[in-house]
This record gives C-alpha cells, sequence and structure tokens, in this order.
C-alpha cells in the first residue's frame, strides 16, 4: 500500500527513542523527511545517525526541552526554516512519573501540564496555520491508554494527557474543512525503556521484581504480552498518510486489548 508520504515533512518530537523514535523510522522509511526533538543530550544525534543510516532519509535533530515554551516553539520554526514547510506533527513528549495525589506538589502538577498539554498546543499552533493554507495536514498526539481507562498510580499523566483529547477533539472540528485531520494514539503497556523503569519503580513499591510487574501487566492483556514500538510506530503513520483522510477526532487504542471499555 503506498501511504502518499514520500516527500512530506514530519516532525516528530520526543523522536530520539522510545515510541517516538520508532515512529521518525517507520516515517523516514516511507519516504518522509523528518524533524526530531528531544533534550540536549547524546541521545539525540545517535537517533538522527542511526534513523540517516537506516533509511536513507533526510533528517535533522532539533535540542528542545519541551516543558519551556519557547523551546517547544523553536522546535517547530527551526524545522520549518530548514524544510521550508511542514505537512505532519506528531505530538508527543515524556510521561509524567508514577505518583499518588497526595504525593504530587505544585510543582510537579506544573511541570506535567507544560510537558504533556502546554507543549501539545504550543506546537500545534506554531503548524496549523501552513496546514490551513496548504488545505493538507495531518496532526497526531500520543498519549496512553490512561485517557480512557485511568491507570492506578499515575494521577498526573491520567489527568494531563484528558486534556490533551478535549483539546484534540475540538480542534478536529475546526479544521476537517481545511483537510486537516487530528487524532489521538492511545498506547497501552509497550517495551520501551519507560516502560522498563516504570517497572523497576513500581517493583520497589510493591517488594518484588521489575520481571514480575512486567508480567503482572501481562495478564490484563487479553493477547498475552506488551506490545512493541513498530507495531505502535505502523499504527501512527498510517494515521500520517493520504490513506487516512476520512479519520478525524478520533482516539483510536493500541493495547492488545487491555482497554475494557467499548466506545
Amino acid at each position: 500500500m503506498d501511504l502518499g508520504l514520500k516527500g512530506k515533512v514530519a516532525f516528530v518530537a520526543g523522536g530520539s527513542q522510545g515510541l517516538g523514535k520508532a515512529v521518525a523510522m517507520e516515517m523516514s522509511r516511507e519516504g518522509a523527511k523528518i524533524a526530531i526533538c528531544a533534550l540536549d543530550d547524546p541521545e539525540l544525534p545517535k537517533a538522527v545517525e542511526e534513523i540517516r543510516l537506516a533509511t536513507g532519509g533526510e533528517i535533522i535533530g532539533v535540542p528542545a526541552n519541551l516543558s519551556e515554551a519557547e523551546q517547544a516553539r523553536d522546535f517547530i520554526r527551526k524545522g520549518i526554516e530548514y524544510f521550508g514547510t511542514v505537512n505532519i506533527l506528531v505530538n508527543n513528549a515524556g510521561g509524567p512519573p508514577d505518583r499518588t495525589f497526595l504525593e504530587v506538589d505544585d510543582e510537579q502538577w506544573d511541570l506535567g501540564i507544560r510537558l504533556n498539554l502546554l507543549s501539545t498546543i504550543i506546537m500545534t499552533r506554531e503548524v496549523v496555520p501552513i496546514m490551513m493554507e496548504k488545505r493538507w495536514g495531518r496532526i497526531i498526539n500520543m498519549t496512553s491508554i490512561s485517557v480512557k481507562q485511568p491507570i492506578d498510580g499515575l494521577i498526573l499523566s491520567n489527568t494531563v494527557r484528558s486534556g490533551v483529547i478535549g483539546f484534540a477533539k475540538t480542534l478536529s472540528n475546526e479544521l476537517a474543512p481545511y483537510n486537516v485531520t487530528v487524532n489521538n494514539v492511545c498506547p497501552g503497556y509497550t517495551m520501551t525503556e519507560r516502560v522498563r523503569k516504570l517497572s523497576v519503580d513500581v517493583a520497589k513499591k510493591r517488594g518484588t521484581t521489575p520481571e514480575a510487574v512486567i508480567k503482572s501487566w501481562e495478564s490484563l492483556i487479553p493477547m498475552g504480552r506488551l506490545g512493541t514500538p513498530e507495531e505502535f510506530a505502523d499504527l501512527v503513520t498510517f494515521l500520517a498518510s493520504e490513506r487516512s483522510g476520512f479519520i478525524t477526532g478520533a482516539s483510536i487504542q493500541i493495547d492488545g486489548g487491555y482497554y475494557k471499555g467499548i466506545m
């Protein structure tokens, strides 16, 4: 299936590792030109070089701390300056730490909102005028299954990421006449470095091992395993494609059946 991504310009936030890196890799394989951002650390240039070598595609990396509004804005502006345009935006940032309500102070609430909600709003605001003018665009927000089925101990994520869903649903209606789609992808437990670290934190609290924690998560998934970053990237890449033009305002889970609701 030709997804029609060859020559399109895609910005993938948080693209130096985990799900973001897998998305950038897959879109590059499909022929898109890629801009990724991440914190200014060794992982960013390593990811750029790895994707370039694997796909032969054009890719740049922009250091950015997405919890800082100006840096989130600069990622988009620097990418547009380099490529001259933007067709696809994938909003993504690392998730807040696992905490219960009384463990979260004002500073952590503020950081969570800036990292996972305001960064999405800021980066989206930068690309929307261009997409409206071109009358084509794809905006995809990487959230979590917690927006459909809140996860105990992740009150920050449950709350802030749900704000992204409301934002996206409203925006999708505003942009539909311009052939710009806005969708959310809600991963369940997926074998990334962040999930491995989360398993360590949970294990310490439970007095058990990370391996036992992962097995407990797998027992909640009808498919009996965690997802892979590549499976997640396939879904996001499809939503970024020409073929997904009639899908907008949707929040699609990819979780092996973990979510128990019917909507």
